[in-house]
């Protein structure tokens, strides 16, 4: 069998998420059907990133297995030339045969953007929050918090069916890209609605909806109504994989 890998970028409004599911077009079952046409035979691609309706990638991975020869340059050429442009695959590669998209990784990083300032060409990729202030400072102090080996029980969706909460948060910050403002995350895994619920979270604090110190204690919680509101998908970016 030969095993190959897939760098792709998606823009994911249009979709239920990256999981094939009963209820509507899925990236990964765009991917499956183009694979399907160009190799005439049945494929199962497995992504590093599950990531939900709504949500874009500038670097998901994925990798399948096939009885053929794959050459990846014009396995890349013809995949763009059948798949919906909202989906790009932006390069292949041939790996050994142990490599798994998913249970290979060692880490993912995402990143939530949100617009000061109303905006056209960003309104599908942002969430607006003009005209409150925030405090970048209380922001990042809130970032540090998460740092390292943690229970984030209380950023996680209630129904995920995760049996284990832990999570190694390698790096996270805020930082201010011209009229938007960009939080970083990079963990070894995340949980379902995790870092959406971590950054609407900081945004009350950062707002003054709530003091500081409630963020310790939201975390100590483990409960998810003890955290803010989830902001909206469109904001969040699947960045990159790391192996």
């Amino acid at each position: 069998m030969w095993n190959t890998k897939l760098t792709i970028e998606y823009d994911g409004t249009d979709y239920v998420g990256w999981q094939i599911q009963p209820n509507g077009r899925s990236i990964q079952g765009e991917l499956e059907g183009a694979l399907g046409q160009i190799l005439q035979q049945s494929v199962q691609i497995v992504g590093a990133g599950r990531t939900d309706a709504g949500v874009h990638a500038r670097g998901q991975v994925a990798n399948f297995k096939t009885s053929q020869d794959v050459e990846p340059r014009g396995l890349v050429k013809s995949l763009n030339g059948v798949l919906p442009e909202d989906i790009v695959v932006l390069s292949a590669g041939n790996v050994e045969e142990s490599f798994h998209a998913r249970y290979s990784a060692k880490a993912r990083v995402y990143r939530y953007e949100l617009a000061l300032q109303p905006t056209a060409l960003r309104r599908n990729y942002s969430w607006y929050v003009g005209g409150f202030a925030l405090d970048m400072d209380l922001l990042n102090c809130c970032a540090a918090l998460i740092v390292g080996e943690k229970d984030f029980r209380s950023f996680c969706k209630a129904n995920s069916g995760a049996e284990d909460f832990r999570c190694s948060v390698l790096t996270a910050g805020w930082k201010r890209e011209g009229s938007l403002l960009v939080f970083e995350i990079m963990a070894d895994r995340f949980l379902y609605g995790m870092v959406r619920a971590l950054v609407g979270t900081m945004v009350e604090i950062g707002r003054g909806y709530r003091p500081l110190e409630d963020f310790g204690r939201i975390l100590d919680a483990r409960d998810r109504r003890e955290a803010g509101m989830a902001p909206p998908a469109k904001g969040l970016f699947l960045e990159r994989v790391i192996y």
